[in-house]
């Protein structure tokens, strides 16, 4: 389901350093409504389940919470 290659998108190179945008960047990756918190959330829902239709649904939202962090 899931493709890991391990190299960045697009090169970075930081000059200078934002505190607010740095604190944005971890409240959506971390905080209690971020998008982690949600897809992790789901992914461990799933094993609750007693359906592998509700694990497959579980599961593809789960995924899904973790795309907006991939873009970001």
């Amino acid at each position: 389901m899931w493709f890991y290659e391990k190299k960045l998108q697009y090169p970075v190179r930081v000059d200078t350093t934002n505190p607010t945008l740095a604190a944005m960047i971890i409240e959506q990756f971390g905080g209690a409504d971020g998008e982690l918190s949600a897809g992790i959330r789901y992914l461990t829902q799933r094993w609750t389940m007693p359906t592998n239709e509700g694990k497959a649904i579980l599961t593809d939202i789960g995924t899904e919470e973790y795309v907006p962090l991939c873009y970001q």
